[in-house]
């Protein structure tokens, strides 16, 4: 799993990668800031042709540090796909 932060000025993405054929449940990956992360896209839908592993349409940053980072996710990975999410 490898997962990285793109920022622009305010806005930011976070983008992982499960590059295993086993879902992750309950991943916790860290995040620098507060607030709600949209899926913006998940390459496991079946619009793709994927598993379509449920992982829900937004997330809440918690004030739980991880990773070197104040705040963090905890999520569903969907098996060989990629997540990502854009801080609303």
């Amino acid at each position: 799993v490898i997962s990285y932060v793109r920022k622009a000025e305010h806005d930011l993405v976070v983008v992982i990668l499960n590059f295993t054929p086993v879902v992750r449940h309950n991943y916790r990956i860290g995040v620098p800031s507060a607030g709600m992360y949209r899926v913006a896209l998940n390459s496991d839908s079946s619009f793709y042709w994927g598993s379509n592993v449920e992982v829900g349409s937004a997330l809440q940053a918690e004030p739980t540090p991880w990773m070197g980072r104040p705040y963090s996710l905890q999520l569903t990975l969907p098996p060989l796909a990629g997540l990502v999410l854009q801080r609303d």
